[in-house]
């Protein structure tokens, strides 16, 4: 039987640059680079593969963290606080997302090339 990558779900997410194409939002057009997690509905999720997703989530939920309260800062010195919030909260978002999708994709690149931890 074959198991469900349940990481390709994240593609779902593209579906909110419509909302942004509807509404004449432009910020929300970042949301189709989800698209890219298309591509995991074809992977079956091994042990191996389990195991770099959740070093990426790590990664990932490190950086966002770390880069919440420096994004915090510079938005609060460059915009007004009422909009420094929500734009620090947003530019950690991506920061996290963006290192989750590069990390796992250098180790899945390390694994098809077959290098060695």
């Amino acid at each position: 039987m074959k198991r469900i990558n349940y990481l390709g779900f994240l593609s779902l997410l593209s579906l909110i640059t419509i909302l942004g194409w509807k509404s004449g939002n432009t910020g929300l057009y970042g949301f189709f680079g989800f698209f890219y997690f298309v591509r995991y509905f074809w992977i079956i999720p091994d042990e191996l593969f389990l195991l770099n997703v959740q070093k990426s989530a790590t990664v990932a939920f490190m950086l966002g963290m770390i880069s919440l309260v420096p994004s915090m800062f510079s938005c609060s010195v460059f915009y007004n606080i009422s909009a420094a919030i929500p734009m620090s909260f947003a530019l950690s978002f991506v920061v996290s997302t963006i290192a989750f999708t590069f990390v796992l994709t250098a180790l899945e690149w390390k694994e098809r090339t077959g290098a060695g931890e």
